[in-house]
C-alpha cells in the first residue's frame, strides 16, 4: 500500500528530508492535481531546498508536528518542491507571491486551486504567531475558509495573479544600448555600493556578482580605474570576512549584517562559480596574492567536497548542522587553544578576531575584516594554524551534502575553472572541468538533449533554457582552454536544441521550459538575475562567442535578437540584469584573437593570459584553416611559418603578431 507520505520514493535530498513527516506530501505531478478535483480541496504548495536554514526551522515546527500536519491534511492537498529540482515551479510561484507585494524568500508557501493557479501566499509561517506574522495553523484554516465559502473572491484573485504572470513573460520594448549606455549603468550601480565595507549598501549583503562584473568591464575598457576599484574593494572585504570559510575555502551564500562577518552559511555552487571568474580577473588586474589564494583556496574545497564520485559536481552543503544553523564552522576561544596551543592560538586570534565572548551569538566567527595587510611572513606561519583548525573541524558532524547534478549550476562552474584555469595557467582546474563536463554530458544527455537534474540514477528531463545555455558556456570555454574543436560542435549543439524546443517567436527570447514540458499555468520567460545570471544573457553571451569561433554570422544575428528583445527590461531595472548588459558589453565588445602555425603553442598560451571577458581565442593546428566568416581568415596567408596571431576588433584585424610576448601590448591599444 502507497504510503500517504509519497517523498520516500523521489531521489532529491530535500524531498527526502520530509519523507517521514506526517504531512501526506505529494511531490509535483498531475497525480497531486488530480487528488484536489478529487477531494475539492485547495493545493498547498511548499518550496524550499536542501541548504535553506528557514526551510528547516518551518519543518521542524511544522511539518514534524503532527497536530498541525493533521490540519494540513484534512484542509488541503499538500505538494512538496525542491527549487533546485524544479526551478520553473519555484520561478512562477515566486513571481506570484511578489505580484501579491510580499517580499520573497524560502520556504515559500503558496496556496493554489486544483488546476495550478495561485491566489494567495506567503514564505515562512510560524507554528503559533509571532515575529509579526500569524500562526501557520490559523493561515490554515482562514485560507481554507476562504476557499469554500467565497469562491468568487478566490477567483479574483487568481485571475488578477494570471494576468499579471502573463504579462511579466513579455519584454517591455526595445530600446538601443550601447557603450555610453553602459558606462552610465556602471557608474550609477557603483554610487550605489557601500565605499565603507563593500557591497550593495545596508544589509544583508549578496555577493551580486553580475553588477561586479559590470563594474570590472567598463572600467577595464574605459581606463575608469575607479570602477575596477570598487569591485575589487568589495571582493577583498568578501574574502577578509565571515563571509568566505577561511579553514575549507568557499564563499557562503550572503552576509546577514553589512560587514559581511555573520554569514548565511549555506554554500552554494553557482556563487563560488561566479566569484571564482572574478577572483582570477581581480589577481591579474591587481597584483593582490590574496586573490589568487582564495581562488586556489575555493577550488581545493571544490575537489575535497563538492565533487561528486561521477565527477561532477554537487549543488549546495546545508547551512544546519546538529539542528543549528553554522554549528560546523564557529568555535570558541577556548577550543582553539585547546587545538593550537596558548602562544599559537595568541597569534592566530590576532588575526582572525577570535575574542573570550565570541564575536556572534557567544561563539567566533573567523574573519579577518579588521587585520590589515597581512604579510607573507605572517600568512606562511597562519596556513599550518589553519590546517590545524580544519582537521580538528573534521572531526565534526557535517552539514548536509545536497549531491544532486545540475546541469546549469555545473555548466557555471566548469566555465570558470576552465577560463581561470587557462588564465592563471592552473592545467589542474581545467582538468577538473573536462570531467565535469564529461559527467554531465554522461548522465544528463538523452537524445541530444539535456536533462536539468540527476541524482540516484533518476532524470529530471527535459532540461530548462538555464541547462543548455550554462553548458554552451562551459563548451565554449573548454574549447579555448583546450584546443579541442569538439567542444565547439557540442556548444553548437546545446544552442541549437536551445533555438527549436525554447524560443518564443513572439518576443525572440527564450522561454524557461522546452515545448514539449509538461505543462504549468504559464509559461515562464524571465529576464532578471537570480542568484545566477539569467540564462537569456548566458544564451547571448555564448552565442556571440560561439559566432568568433566558428565564423557564422546567424548565431551573432541570434543574439542581437535576444539582447534587442530584452533592451527595454533591461533598461528600465538595470541593477537586475547585470548579467544582461554584460551579454550586451560581449557583443559590443568582443576581440577575437585568432592564431595559426602555433606548433609549440605559445602564441595559444599568451592569448589565453589576456582577460577573458572580452576575448575569444580561436587556434587552428599546423597549417589548418580558420573558419570561413573569421575576422582573421583573409590575412592568414600573411602569417610566418613559425606562428603568429591576430587581434580582430569592430570588423578589422591587426597585422601578425609575431612575438608571443607582443600580444599583451597589442591588445592593451
Amino acid at each position: 500500500m502507497l504510503s500517504a507520505n509519497r517523498l520516500g520514493a523521489e531521489t532529491s535530498p530535500y524531498l527526502l528530508q520530509h519523507k517521514d513527516n506526517p504531512v501526506h506530501w505529494w511531490a509535483w505531478g498531475p497525480e497531486a492535481f488530480a487528488e484536489a478535483r478529487r477531494t475539492g480541496k485547495p493545493v498547498l504548495l511548499s518550496v524550499g531546498y536542501a541548504a535553506c536554514h528557514w526551510c528547516h526551522v518551518m519543518a521542524h515546527e511544522s511539518f514534524e508536528d503532527p497536530l498541525v500536519a493533521g490540519v494540513m491534511n484534512d484542509l488541503f492537498v499538500n505538494i512538496k518542491v525542491d527549487r533546485e529540482e524544479r526551478p520553473d515551479v519555484d520561478q512562477i510561484y515566486m513571481a506570484a507571491l511578489y505580484h501579491l507585494g510580499e517580499t520573497g524568500g524560502w520556504p515559500l508557501t503558496m496556496f493554489l486551486d486544483s488546476e495550478g493557479a495561485p491566489f494567495w501566499g506567503g514564505t515562512y509561517f510560524p507554528r503559533t504567531a509571532r515575529y509579526g506574522r500569524p500562526g501557520f495553523t490559523d493561515v490554515l484554516q482562514q485560507v481554507a475558509g476562504v476557499y469554500h465559502e467565497d469562491p468568487a473572491r478566490i477567483g479574483q484573485n487568481r485571475e488578477a495573479l494570471l494576468s499579471r504572470l502573463t504579462a511579466a513573460t513579455r519584454p517591455k520594448g526595445e530600446v538601443a544600448i550601447g557603450l555610453p549606455e553602459l558606462d552610465r549603468a556602471a557608474e550609477q550601480i557603483a554610487g550605489l555600493f557601500d565605499r565603507a565595507h563593500g557591497g550593495l549598501r545596508g544589509a544583508p549583503k549578496f555577493p551580486q556578482a553580475g553588477l561586479l562584473e559590470l563594474m570590472w568591464r567598463t572600467g577595464t575598457r574605459t581606463g575608469n580605474e575607479a570602477l575596477r576599484a570598487t569591485a575589487a574593494f568589495t571582493l577583498n572585504r568578501m574574502c577578509e570576512g565571515g563571509i568566505y570559510d577561511h579553514l575549507g575555502g568557499g564563499f557562503s551564500r550572503y552576509s546577514v549584517d553589512e560587514f559581511w562577518l555573520v554569514p548565511h552559511f549555506e554554500k552554494m555552487l553557482y556563487d563560488n562559480a561566479q566569484l571564482l571568474e572574478l577572483l582570477a580577473l581581480a589577481y591579474e588586474g591587481t597584483g593582490d596574492p590574496l586573490f589568487l589564494a582564495r581562488a586556489r583556496e575555493t577550488v581545493g574545497w571544490l575537489a575535497r567536497e563538492m565533487t561528486t564520485p561521477d565527477g561532477a559536481f554537487a549543488a549546495s552543503l546545508d547551512a544546519d548542522s546538529e539542528g543549528h544553523e553554522g554549528r560546523f564552522y564557529v568555535w570558541t576561544a577556548r577550543e582553539i587553544e585547546a587545538a593550537l596551543g596558548a602562544d599559537d592560538a595568541a597569534y592566530f586570534s590576532a588575526f582572525y578576531d577570535v575574542k573570550p565572548g565570541g564575536n556572534w551569538e557567544g561563539a567566533v566567527i573567523l574573519n579577518r575584516t579588521k587585520a590589515g595587510d597581512v604579510s607573507p611572513e605572517d600568512e606562511a606561519r597562519l596556513a599550518p594554524l589553519r590546517d590545524k583548525l580544519l582537521a580538528v573541524r573534521a572531526e565534526r558532524e557535517r552539514p548536509g551534502l545536497d549531491d544532486k547534478v545540475l546541469a546549469d549550476w555545473n555548466g557555471l562552474m566548469i566555465a570558470a575553472l576552465a577560463r581561470a584555469g587557462a588564465f592563471l595557467k592552473e592545467p589542474d582546474w581545467i582538468a577538473k572541468a573536462v570531467t565535469a563536463f564529461n559527467a554531465v554530458c554522461r548522465l544528463m544527455e538523452k537524445d541530444g538533449r539535456l536533462g536539468h537534474s540527476w541524482r540516484a540514477g533518476k532524470l529530471v528531463f527535459p532540461g530548462l533554457a538555464s541547462d543548455h545555455a550554462a553548458m554552451a558556456r562551459a563548451a565554449i570555454a573548454l574549447a579555448e582552454a583546450t584546443g579541442d574543436a569538439g567542444y565547439t560542435a557540442k556548444a553548437d549543439a546545446f544552442l541549437e536544441t536551445l533555438e527549436r524546443h525554447y524560443a518564443d517567436s513572439h518576443s525572440g527570447a527564450y522561454f524557461l521550459t522546452a515545448d514539449d514540458a509538461p505543462p504549468l499555468v504559464v509559461r515562464p520567460l524571465s529576464t532578471m538575475d537570480e542568484a545566477q545570471p539569467n540564462y537569456q544573457a548566458v544564451a547571448a553571451d555564448a552565442l556571440v562567442r560561439l559566432a568568433a569561433l566558428t565564423g557564422r554570422e546567424a548565431l551573432r544575428e541570434r543574439a542581437d535578437r535576444i539582447l534587442t528583445a530584452l533592451s527595454g527590461t533591461a533598461a528600465q531595472n538595470a541593477i537586475a540584469h547585470g548579467a544582461l548588459l554584460n551579454a550586451i558589453g560581449t557583443r559590443l565588445s568582443l576581440a577575437e584573437i585568432a592564431v595559426v602555425n602555433d606548433a609549440e603553442g605559445r602564441f595559444r598560451d599568451a592569448a589565453l593570459a589576456l582577460p577573458f571577458l572580452d576575448r575569444t581565442v580561436i587556434a587552428v593546428d599546423g597549417a589548418g584553416a580558420l573558419p570561413e566568416g573569421s575576422l582573421a581568415r583573409a590575412r592568414q596567408t600573411t602569417a610566418p611559418a613559425t606562428g603568429a596571431a591576430f587581434v580582430c576588433r569592430a570588423g578589422q584585424c591587426s597585422a601578425p603578431v609575431t612575438d608571443p610576448a607582443e600580444l599583451a601590448a597589442l591588445w592593451l591599444k
